[in-house]
Formats: C-alpha cells, sequence, structure tokens
C-alpha cells in the first residue's frame, strides 16, 4: 500500500499546487505534469525575449506518423508552440497536438488520432539511458578482459559496478531462486541496471536526464510482462498442477473450480503489482519531488517573511526529497529484481519428494 499513499500524497499537492495557482498566478499543475507527462517535444525552460513575451526553449523530435494523406516525417518544432482557441497546437499536413480533451498530448487529424511511431520524449530519454548503461558495462567488462582471476579486486567505476553485480546475484537472485540461477541472472541483472539507470537519469532536472521513463506505465507494463512470460516458461509441472488442480478439498475445486479460478487469475496479478509498484512510486515522487519549488512561486506576491520562510522550508524540502528519491532509486530496481526472482523460484519449485 506504500505506492498508494504516495500516489495519494501527489494528488493532494496537486490539488493545494492548482488552488495556490489561482492566486499567485502560476499554473504549479501544468509545470508538475510536464514533468511527468510524456511530450513530443523536449521542453527546457521558458526565458522573455527582448519583446517581453514568454518563449519555451524546447528540443525537438522527429515525427513520424501515418495520416490519411500517407506517411510523414518532420520535426515536432514546425507545431505551434502555443494552442489556438481549439486547444490544438497546429501543425504541417493538416496535422495538430490537441492539448485538451479526450486525445491531450496526441498528435490528431480533424481531431482524430493517427498513427503515431514518433521518437517522444520518454523514447529519447530511454535511448540515451540505454546507450549509457551500454557505456559502463562494457567498459567495465573491456577491464576484466585485460586481467586475470588471480589479480587485485578492481577500483572505482569498476568496482562500484562489480559491488552492485554481486550484491543483486548473491544477495538478490540465488536466495530468490535457488538451484539453476544461473541462467537468469542476465535477464535480471539487465532489469536491475536498466531501471537503476532510468530512476537515477530522472532526477537530473536537464537534459539528458529529466525523462520520467519508470514512471511511464507502458515501460512498466513490458518490463512486467517480460517477467510474466519468464516466470510462465520456467513453470515446473508441479507450479501447473497447484494452479489448475490444487491440493485442497475436492468442494473447491469440483464441480465449481472455485480454486484454479483464483489461482490462475493470480498468474496476472503478481505482475500487475509489478507493474504499478515501479509506475506509482517514480511517477509520485518526481512529481512530489518538482512541486516543492514551486512553493516559492506560490507565495512569490505574500509579504517578505511568508516568502522567505515558506522559500527556506521549501528548499529544505526539496533537498529531502531529492535524496529520498536517490534511496527509492535504488530501492525500486531492487525491489522489481526481488520479486521477479521469488517469483521464478515459486514457478520452478518442486516440492520435497518430488523429481
Amino acid at each position: 500500500m506504500y505506492h498508494m499513499k504516495r500516489l495519494l500524497c501527489m494528488a493532494l499537492m496537486l490539488m493545494a499546487l492548482t488552488t495556490g495557482a489561482k492566486a499567485a498566478g502560476f499554473n504549479a499543475k501544468e509545470v508538475v505534469l510536464e514533468h511527468i507527462q510524456d511530450a513530443h517535444d523536449w521542453h527546457v525552460t521558458d526565458y522573455v525575449n527582448a519583446d517581453g513575451d514568454t518563449v519555451g526553449l524546447a528540443i525537438p523530435l522527429p515525427i513520424i506518423v501515418h495520416s490519411s494523406t500517407g506517411w510523414h516525417v518532420f520535426c515536432s518544432s514546425q507545431f505551434e508552440h502555443h494552442a489556438d482557441a481549439d486547444g490544438l497546437r497546429t501543425g504541417p499536413y493538416n496535422l495538430a497536438i490537441a492539448t485538451e480533451g479526450e486525445h491531450a498530448g496526441k498528435i490528431v487529424e480533424e481531431g482524430q488520432p493517427v498513427l503515431d511511431f514518433s521518437i517522444t520524449k520518454t523514447v529519447a530519454v530511454m535511448f540515451i539511458n540505454v546507450a549509457l548503461l551500454l557505456c559502463c558495462i562494457l567498459l567495465s567488462a573491456r577491464w576484466y578482459k585485460k586481467r586475470k582471476a588471480s589479480d587485485a579486486a578492481p577500483g572505482g567505476f569498476v568496482g562500484l559496478v562489480e559491488m552492485l553485480v554481486m550484491y543483486v546475484v548473491d544477495d538478490i537472485i540465488k536466495p530468490g531462486i535457488g538451484k539453476g540461477y544461473e541462467k537468469y541472472v542476465p535477464y535480471l541483472l539487465t532489469c536491475f541496471f536498466f531501471i537503476f539507470t532510468c530512476n537515477v537519469m530522472g532526477l537530473i532536472p536537464f537534459p539528458p536526464g529529466s525523462g520520467n521513463v519508470t514512471g511511464n506505465i507502458a515501460v512498466t507494463f513490458f518490463l512486467a510482462l517480460c517477467t510474466f512470460v519468464v516466470v510462465q516458461f520456467s513453470g515446473s509441472k508441479h507450479y501447473w498442477k497447484d494452479i489448475f488442480w490444487p491440493d485442497v478439498p475436492l468442494l473447491l475445486k469440483c464441480p465449481v473450480p472455485l480454486m484454479p479460478v483464483i489461482e490462475f487469475v493470480g498468474i496476472f496479478t503478481k505482475p500487475f503489482a509489478l507493474m504499478i509498484r515501479l509506475f506509482a512510486n517514480m511517477m509520485a515522487g518526481h512529481a512530489i519531488a518538482v512541486a516543492m519549488p514551486c512553493i516559492i512561486f506560490l507565495v512569490a506576491t505574500m509579504s517578505a517573511g511568508v516568502f522567505y520562510s515558506m522559500s527556506a522550508v521549501s528548499v529544505v524540502m526539496a533537498i529531502f526529497m531529492m535524496c529520498l528519491e536517490c534511496l527509492v532509486c535504488f530501492i525500486q530496481a531492487m525491489v522489481f529484481t526481488l520479486l521477479s526472482s521469488v517469483f521464478i523460484g515459486m514457478a520452478r519449485a518442486v516440492p520435497e519428494g518430488h523429481s
């Protein structure tokens, strides 16, 4: 229930910031949601130009769509920065980005969404994170290729990577799966380091960070789906027997298959819990961390005493939340890997006295 409490805390804070925004003229809710939501451009900051107009500084991203006029590839900078009266950021080929309504954030043609394969902010950040992770792992592997097993243990960055690998393998994967854990080590280590890297990079408030990758439910859904597939293909005959014909009184499984139905539903609730746990914790954590500094702007129009005191409180709380999120980044990667290992181990378990 911890992740649900974080979501509730995030919702209450957004409601409070929305109320304050009406009084201060600062849209804190928009700032927070902009950070945790996906987008077709990578917003960096806003600045005031020589004419006194507020202009958004954003990194354009590739747009790849299929509409009624065929395939189109162009840059997101061709869309208008501000929405018109209909809530649309108009662009070429009769396309637009909806900013409100049912299709908010999607590319639409005459009000209807089109087939979209664009490189969005989440996808771009994910590519950067994967490239960074590959560099870290390959550099460490290169160090080991030049050394012998009898050489001294590595230090520095390579030593840090080895420490994390040994911790995950010896304290998470091996106890969770048991005998025969070796063939699952590559997948589970990939999950751990990918989630950990995305979590840490999401704390950086500027490019190449600031992406809410693991706070995107599509990403956590895919990770949970991979674990679901691995678990099902690793299941022993005893695993499937306990699902469709468990060792319970006959009336609980025949003629009404009550327990088999419950056990079968349990197959899907485990990966669902993996998906929601990671998504809810990271999204709520990012939202709360961004919301704290917004207090400064909300109290900017109040008295000097209120402004300075609340600003100091918001800075202290923001630093505290960032430190807490650093810990959460590791914990969530560890928990996902731990639960995946346990689920795989449960599927492979064989009762004593059975071969």
